[in-house]
Parts: structure tokens; C-alpha cells; sequence
């Protein structure tokens, strides 16, 4: 469901490493935990949605293909799921744990996929993503500690490249939007970022 590729790289590699490093969480704030495990919470939805996802792709080329950008996509949530956990760990709190599922149904009936179609999964994935990079957006600048701030800029930048790629693979099926359509990820441009 939330598919996309694309690590970010150097981004990501400075965000790992600041969401890892002890030192980097020297004098962070109470709340920081806690946006941090609210981040943890939508990293195991991510994953878990990658798995329902995959249960329900075809085996047709187009199911083929966005099963090979949910994977890769997923190894990247992964990759968060982890760097968060044990962040919050070093800030002496107990990482939220994954749940048995996930409620998306908001997201079905305003009409912005299913899991009833390759299609479908697809426009799912990018409306989950594009509330991924702004939930990160938003989440960040209540942050204090400035190797968090750097760590979660990294995870939503990498969220926004998961956003990217659906778009590049429907634009590959000729579905007209653009690659990148806003200047700004935000709730105010969301209706611009996801336009199906």
C-alpha cells in the first residue's frame, strides 16, 4: 500500500546516524519521545500496509511492478522502524509496538484507492505517503533537539521520494500529474501533491 523506492542517500545515512548515535540525543525534550513514537507508530503502519498490499497485487506486469516498488519501499520503513525504536529507547521511554492491523478505511471512502485493483493499491500508496512526508513535516518542527530535527527531516524527505516514484510510475502508465507537483509538502498543498 505505501509503495514507493528510492533511499535518500546521504539524507538518510545523516539521519540514521543522528537517530542512532548516542550523542546526537544529548539533551532532547520529554515530547520528543513522544512525536518520535508517534513517527514509530506510522512506520508499522507503512510495513504492515506493504504486507496487506502484497497479499492482493496481481501477477500481472503492472502487479509485478508496484510489488517491486512496495519492497523496496518497505526495506526503507524498516529501516525507520528501527532507527525510531532504538532512539526512543535511548531516551528511556518504550517504543509503541506494531498492531495486529491498521484502520485505512478513511482513506477508501474519500475515494483515494482500495485494495481491490494493482491501480487501486497504487493510489492508496500515495495518499499514505504524501501524509507520511507531511506528517513528518509538520512532526519535526516540534522536535528540540537538533539531531532529531536532522533525523526526521531525512526520514520525511525519504517519505516524499516514496511519494515521487508512485507518481513516476503513474506516470509511466500515462496517467497525466506531475512528478513533483508543490514546491511545499504540506496539508495546504496536499490537494496539489495528491491529485488523483
Amino acid at each position: 500500500m505505501v509503495i514507493g523506492g528510492a533511499i535518500a542517500g546521504i539524507s538518510t545515512a545523516l539521519g540514521f546516524n543522528a537517530l542512532t548515535a548516542d550523542k546526537g540525543l544529548a539533551m532532547p525534550s520529554n515530547n520528543d519521545a513522544k512525536i518520535l513514537n508517534n513517527a514509530l507508530y506510522y512506520e508499522h503502519q507503512a510495513i504492515w500496509a506493504y504486507n496487506v498490499a502484497a497479499s492482493k497485487l496481481s501477477d500481472t506486469n503492472v502487479g509485478k511492478a508496484v510489488k517491486a516498488l512496495a519492497l523496496k519501499n518497505q526495506a526503507d520503513h524498516m529501516a525507520h522502524r528501527d532507527a525510531l525504536a532504538g532512539a526512543v529507547r535511548r531516551l528511556g521511554v518504550t517504543p509503541v509496538m506494531a498492531e495486529n492491523s491498521y484502520d485505512l478505511s478513511s482513506y477508501i471512502q474519500k475515494g483515494e484507492g482500495n485494495l481491490d485493483s494493482d491501480v487501486n493499491i497504487a493510489k492508496l500508496a500515495l495518499a499514505l505517503e504524501t501524509d507520511a512526508a507531511i506528517a513528518y513535516t509538520t512532526e519535526i518542527a516540534q522536535l528540540k533537539n537538533p539531531a532529531l530535527i536532522t533525523a526526521g527531516a531525512s526520514i520525511g524527505s525519504n517519505e516524499s521520494a516514496h511519494a515521487a516514484a508512485i507518481r513516476a510510475a503513474f506516470i509511466s502508465l500515462g496517467v497525466g500529474i506531475d512528478y513533483v507537483p508543490a514546491s511545499f509538502v504540506s496539508a495546504d498543498t496536499r490537494r496539489l501533491i495528491y491529485p488523483m
